[in-house]
């Protein structure tokens, strides 16, 4: 079975970066541009891995991993920060608010893709 991603990122070349490369290595891929348009998406299907900008329109990525979280459906789904933000304790927020892992703009495609496919290749147990 394909994996599914939804990219949640408001900046419309590295959204359509990551669109393609996680295509071509061939995950169905959803987009978003705001965390409300990603959380109406999250209500309607729930994708195997979140590629989650951190500074977002409407609804941040922060609340936006707390919220997905709180929500028994997104159990098993894995979140991603992918964000410019790189400070300790903005790292330390994303992973205590149940990110599973956090990588900061710039970075490498390899870097990203490595991580992906080693976060959809251990299911997320619930609560971890």
């Amino acid at each position: 079975m394909t994996a599914s991603v939804l990219i949640v990122e408001d900046e419309e070349s590295i959204l359509l970066s990551l669109e393609f490369l996680l295509g071509k290595e061939g995950y169905a891929v959803t987009t978003a541009r705001d965390g409300a348009e990603a959380l109406r998406l999250l209500e309607q299907s729930v994708p195997d891995l979140v590629l989650l900008d951190v500074m977002l329109p409407l609804i941040d990525g922060f609340e936006l991993c707390a919220t997905m979280r709180a929500m028994p459906a997104l159990a098993g789904t894995r979140i991603m920060l992918v964000t410019a933000r790189g400070r300790e304790a903005e790292i330390a927020r994303g992973l205590a608010l149940g990110a599973d892992t956090y990588l900061t703009k710039p970075f490498s495609t390899r870097e990203l893709m490595d991580r992906v496919r080693a976060l959809l290749a251990s299911p997320r147990t619930s609560g971890a």
